[in-house]
């Protein structure tokens, strides 16, 4: 289940910038490691709250969400079931089109980068991609590591 190994390792690193992001908007941190001061111009931009929310503590439960469904689809008895697959397609798809919006918020109207939003929106990506991967083979029924007879 390589997609699974895959999005379980990036789910982990983007939970990681999440709780990060989340914990300096909260004021639990006072340093924001970004560099040109882009991530705080983001950060403290009326576009840094989703639904009264900060934007970081939905990417918090977002991959949180996506390491617990990789996770789950790791073990045995879970390997050749969609379910676990399917969660990462939805989550990470959901979070494909959330970041391509707060990308084009970046770039259109608040005109600053957050490099850890950018590197965020890859690794979703690259979840979504895996998935993707992994769904097709699980729905070619053939184990998920072998190659396609």
């Amino acid at each position: 289940m390589t997609h699974r190994m895959v999005a379980a390792l990036l789910a982990l690193v983007g939970l990681l910038i999440s709780v990060y992001l989340w914990l300096w908007k909260v004021g639990a941190i006072g340093v924001l490691a970004c560099g040109d001061g882009g991530c705080e111009t983001v950060q403290l931009s009326k576009y840094g709250d989703f639904l009264g929310v900060p934007v970081a503590f939905w990417g918090l439960l977002a991959y949180g969400g996506m390491l617990a469904s990789a996770l789950l689809g790791l073990q045995p008895r879970w390997q050749m079931r969609r379910e676990p697959t399917l969660g990462l397609l939805v989550l990470s798809g959901a979070g494909v089109l959330f970041s391509a919006y707060l990308t084009y918020l970046e770039a259109a109207v608040i005109h600053a980068w957050c490099r850890w939003c950018v590197v965020s929106a890859v690794l979703v990506t690259v979840i979504f991609l895996a998935a993707l991967i992994g769904w097709r083979t699980l729905a070619r029924g053939t184990a998920p590591d072998e190659p396609a007879g």
